[in-house]
């Protein structure tokens, strides 16, 4: 326990002193790896993952080098969970839950809109210690736009502070989904729910810009069918301080450890945040 309460403290104090020094990581890895390469990529360098709706680039993978390298730097004894780097070897996934504070980064969050020439794609960073979100980064670099959130200390985008608000009453819900190809037999039949009177729902475009738009009172609702910590974690905290909830098909907030129920729900009010997980329990 004391060793816990140490390490907290330890991290407040860093995110006091340091968070505009993370800002200023964030800003100049986009302006190193990111945006000279937006709208020039060439086509041998552009790959395929998992398949032809899941990308990778050289930005990609030069952003995540340098966001490992410098936010390292900044805080001596953290590690690194990057989409890229958990790519290449998953076992690096097990550090959010182990001991020393994690940085989660996704470097291009959005590389299908990234290599479409669409500006709506975003560098997310997020810091955990032991499976708790405390501080979190979003950066849309041809949009200018960046969100911070801190941990019990609010949400801000281009230093004003969000609000998530309430969706009007009775004006219907507008939510973003996960695309079809990234779901189960299961999962889909769970989204059909969402196909309700009321209910408008889209495919979402980049995960942190979705989760922005809730924390920002623009979007009502996203519904997602996957876990993957460098989507989920930064946004998610940016929706809880600018007073949105996030719950999972049983009830409980989103674990960015894993073993959640999905889909899940993140929403501008507890109120839609239920309302949506049960459209989802109902289309199961």
């Amino acid at each position: 326990m004391i060793e816990a309460k140490a390490i907290k403290e330890s991290i407040d104090d860093f995110l006091v002193r340091g968070a505009s020094d993370v800002e200023q990581v964030i800003r100049d890895a986009a302006a190193a790896e990111i945006t000279p390469r937006f709208r020039r990529l060439m086509a041998d360098e552009v790959a395929q993952k998992s398949g032809p709706h899941d990308l990778v680039t050289v930005a990609d993978r030069l952003a995540e080098e340098y966001l490992t390298r410098e936010l390292g730097a900044l805080l001596p004894g953290s590690v690194v969970v990057g989409e890229e780097a958990v790519h290449a070897d998953p076992s690096t996934y097990d550090a959010i839950g182990e001991d020393a504070p994690v940085w989660i980064v996704d470097p291009v969050d959005g590389t299908r809109q990234f290599v479409h020439g669409d500006p709506g794609f975003c560098t997310l960073v997020a810091l955990a210690v032991r499976g708790e979100v405390v501080a979190s980064w979003t950066f849309a670099p041809e949009l200018d736009e960046f969100a911070v959130a801190i941990r019990g200390k609010g949400a801000w985008l281009n230093g004003e502070a969000l609000h998530a608000g309430s969706p009007v009453p009775d004006d219907g819900l507008d939510l973003a989904t996960s695309h079809p190809d990234y779901t189960t037999d299961a999962q889909k039949r769970a989204l059909l729910g969402l196909w309700a009177d009321g209910v408008r729902p889209r495919p979402c475009g980049s995960a942190g810009l979705e989760y922005l738009a809730v924390a920002r009172g623009e979007l009502d609702s996203t519904a997602f069918s996957w876990e993957a910590a460098w989507d989920h974690a930064a946004g998610l905290l940016l929706v809880e301080e600018a007073g949105g909830v996030h719950l999972t098909r049983d009830g409980v907030p989103f674990r960015i450890t894993g073993g959640n129920a999905l889909p899940f729900a993140a929403a501008r009010d507890e109120v839609t945040a239920r309302r949506v997980v049960g459209l989802l329990s109902g289309g199961a």
